[in-house]
Order: C-alpha cells, then sequence, then structure tokens
C-alpha cells in the first residue's frame, strides 16, 4: 500500500492523484519501478502482518481464554447461578469423546461376547483398557496444567525440542492413545 498527499493508495484499483488530478489505472502500481513510483510521491507503508495466535485457546494474542470453570457473576459480584466452562473442562470432554470415537469400532465385539456367551479375545481386552486408561492419563495431565499456555504446548506441541543442544522428544505433550489392533 502507498500513500501520497494523505490519500490512500492500494494495489489493483484505479487511482486519481490528489494534486496533480492525474488518473492511473488499476494496474498501474504492479508495473512501475519503484523510482517512478517515487517520481509522483508515492510513499510505501508497511501494513504490519496481523498478531496469530490459537484462537482455541486465546481470544487474542495476548488474551488466553479462561482456565478453570468459574462461577458466573454480574458487575457487582453476585452469583447468576451458572458456571462460566473453562478449557480444562472442554478438553477434558474432547478427551471422551476421542476414547469413545477409539472404542466405537470394537464395540460389537462386545455386544457380541455377551449375547453369545463368549470372551473377547485378549488382544481387544487390552487395547480397551489402554484406551480408558490413556484418556484418564490425558485428563489428569489437563487437570495439572497451571495456565493456558502449557495446555496447549501439552495438547498441541511439537514432537521434538531442543535440549542441550541435541533434539529429544517432547516431555510436556500429552500421553499417546494406543496404537489401533490390525
Amino acid at each position: 500500500m502507498f500513500t501520497v498527499s494523505g490519500q490512500t493508495i492500494k494495489y489493483d484499483r484505479p487511482w486519481t492523484h490528489p494534486d496533480t488530478g492525474e488518473q492511473y489505472p488499476a494496474n498501474w502500481l504492479r508495473l512501475t519501478s519503484a523510482a517512478e513510483k517515487q517520481a509522483v510521491g508515492l510513499v510505501e507503508v508497511t501494513i504490519p502482518a496481523a498478531e496469530v495466535y490459537d484462537q482455541r485457546f486465546y481470544w487474542s494474542a495476548s488474551n488466553p481464554k479462561q482456565l478453570n470453570d468459574e462461577a458466573a457473576v454480574d458487575k457487582d459480584g453476585n452469583e447468576l447461578g451458572f458456571t462460566q466452562t473453562g478449557l480444562k473442562t472442554l478438553w477434558k470432554a474432547k478427551q471422551d469423546e476421542t476414547a469413545a470415537s477409539l472404542l466405537a469400532p470394537s464395540d460389537w465385539r462386545v455386544i457380541k461376547a455377551k449375547e453369545t456367551s463368549t470372551n473377547i479375545p485378549s488382544a481387544w481386552k487390552t487395547y480397551r483398557a489402554a484406551i480408558r486408561t490413556a484418556c484418564n492419563t490425558r485428563q489428569g495431565e489437563i487437570d495439572a496444567c497451571s495456565d493456558v499456555a502449557a495446555l496447549k504446548e501439552l495438547l498441541y506441541g511439537a514432537a521434538q525440542v531442543e535440549q542441550d543442544g541435541e533434539m529429544v522428544a517432547n516431555p510436556n505433550l500429552a500421553t499417546a492413545w494406543p496404537d489401533p489392533i490390525d
């Protein structure tokens, strides 16, 4: 973007010079050199990049969402009779949803075993128990987070981090879900 005599000039839009009245086509900025732009008085304006933040965890780059559940209050501090749900509660519920989706494909095995009075293969029992254990562990890890940044790192941090000049497995990541059975 450019300015001339207080007027903003944008790429791909026709414009009229505010001092001379000369008209320029929409492609003029793209086709001219820096010297030609300067010759008519254009000054380039750098637009700062928008702040980048993870909307799952932050309202803005410097404004984290509420971590813990809190009683809702009005401007006078009176409780409103409901609780504002925090990120921990939301992300723990997501762990339940993930566990349910991992268990669902093998639910028929449990039903079949009940209906036919047979046993579920031990590999499937072990797998299903591992899913439940991982879910409970992950929820405990979420509860242990002291701030929003720690919660985000737990759930979406890089797999490896640099430690003493070497790349090592990130110790701050949530417990992994078990690998599926073939």
